[in-house]
Formats: C-alpha cells, sequence, structure tokens
C-alpha cells in the first residue's frame, strides 16, 4: 500500500478561499430580487441551485450583474417582478423551487414551474396547501401535491393566520416566512407539530432582518409577519457560512478574517 510521510512542522501559513453557503446563498438572491434598493452579494456559491435561481431571476426581469468571480449585484424589484408571464424550469434545484413558488404566487402574475423527473416526484403539497391558505391559486399540472404548477394571481387574505406542518420540510416553512412580506398585510404563521431543522429557520428569519423585515417568532411555534413589511437593501451582503456544526452557523453580513 503507497503511503505518505507528513513530516511535523512547527507552524503554517497562508489562506483559504470558503464556498458561499447554499442555504444562504439563493434565499439572499431572492431576497435582494424583491428589496428596494441594489444589493452586492459577496462569495455566492458557485452551485446547479443557484444557477437555477439566477436563471428564473434574469426571466422574470431582475437586472443582475456579475462583478467578480463569486460576486454579484442585484438591482431589487421592490416586491413586484416585472414580467407578470413566465415559464420557469428549475431541474432539480429545490432551495430555488420552494421559495419561488412561494414569492410567484404571492407577485400578482401568471407562471409555470417545472423541472426534471426527480423534481416532479418531490412533494410540495404542504407548501401549495399553506400558500392557498393566505389566498395563493395553484394549481398542479400532473400528480396532485407534486410539480409542475401553474400559477395565477392570488386573491389575498388580510390578516390570515396559516397552519403548515412542521415535520415535513424546512424549506416550506422558509418559503412562506420569506413570501408573505409580499403581501403587505399582517400574517401569523402556526406551526403544526415539532418544528424541524429549527437552525434553518433561524437562518432565513436572520437574514429577513438584514433585509428589515423583522418577523415575531413565540418560541417555534408561532411566526407573526407585521402589516406594511417591505424588503430594504443591506447595501453589502456576504453569503459565506462558518459551522463546527449546524447550530453554530455565522450569521450573514459579518465579515470575518480568512486565515
Amino acid at each position: 500500500m503507497e503511503s505518505l510521510p507528513l513530516k511535523p512542522v512547527r507552524s503554517a501559513r497562508g489562506h483559504v478561499v470558503l464556498p458561499g453557503s447554499k442555504s444562504i446563498s439563493n434565499r439572499t438572491l431572492l431576497l435582494a430580487a424583491l428589496a428596494n434598493g441594489t444589493t452586492e452579494i459577496r462569495d455566492l456559491l458557485a452551485s446547479d441551485d443557484t444557477e437555477r435561481m439566477l436563471e428564473a431571476l434574469i426571466a422574470l426581469g431582475v437586472n443582475l450583474e456579475k462583478i467578480g468571480e463569486h460576486d454579484w449585484r442585484v438591482v431589487g424589484s421592490g416586491g413586484a417582478f416585472s414580467v407578470k408571464q413566465a415559464d420557469l424550469f428549475l431541474g432539480n434545484a429545490g432551495t430555488a423551487f420552494r421559495p419561488l413558488t412561494a414569492a410567484l404566487a404571492l407577485s400578482g402574475g401568471n407562471y409555470k414551474l417545472s423541472g426534471v423527473a426527480r423534481m416532479h416526484e418531490r412533494p410540495i403539497g404542504d407548501l401549495v396547501d399553506a400558500l392557498r391558505q393566505a389566498g395563493a391559486d395553484i394549481r398542479y399540472l400532473a400528480n396532485e401535491g407534486f410539480p409542475p404548477l401553474a400559477i395565477a394571481p392570488a386573491d389575498i387574505t388580510a390578516d390570515a393566520s396559516i397552519k403548515i406542518r412542521g415535520d415535513v420540510s424546512s424549506q416550506f416553512l422558509t418559503a412562506l416566512l420569506m413570501a408573505l412580506p409580499l403581501t403587505g398585510k399582517k400574517h401569523t404563521i402556526e406551526v403544526v407539530g415539532e418544528l424541524i431543522s429549527k437552525p434553518y429557520i433561524e437562518i432565513t428569519l436572520n437574514l429577513m432582518a438584514r433585509f428589515g423585515v423583522i418577523v415575531e417568532r413565540q418560541g417555534w411555534q408561532r411566526f407573526i409577519i407585521p402589516a406594511n413589511s417591505s424588503y430594504q437593501t443591506p447595501s453589502t451582503i456576504f453569503c459565506l457560512l462558518f459551522s463546527g456544526c449546524r447550530r453554530n452557523w455565522w450569521r450573514a453580513g459579518t465579515r470575518r478574517r480568512r486565515r
């Protein structure tokens, strides 16, 4: 068996460039696209999920400019995509499909969302059911509870209290949280059952706060989005995630020295 002997050294110098977090990257892209003002996103992860999100945002009329190897400038739409009719192919990018479903359901347009065959096997019924409680008009184009989807303008229910299961996918709650501020109305989300993947919801809430929307969290069972909420650019935001474990995640928007 071949071996590679490593001699002891007294010290080491250099630097590494860490890739951006997928969990933060696609959330940040969508929030920047929905915000008022221009946002510079640093250290965006290069991945299939982010490529599908970038393609979708361009198709929706968002002005995007690549300004570095992993950096983008996003001119926000002010909460309303300029393109009101689009057919979006999102591959197998769940972190793009779920939040875009929610955002487009409340954007006052007609959209079709589809993906690869594997995406059409991934359930989305719990998210669609929750969005319908807020007045969304979403139809299944093939199998009930699964993509592809057709979305028409919603009839928003004022001050809606929305129930969503917490034991299925944290991406469903994330998508709902990020989209509801687009209505400008107060909404209360009630989680049915125990919420899984709480750190990912915390990531979502902190990123929303960076974009100016503060969600009141009552434990992990109730989330209140205040009326007249709107996203505002933080000017610059970073997509890095430092963690020794998932619970010790690094808050987006704070820069640390690279060692």
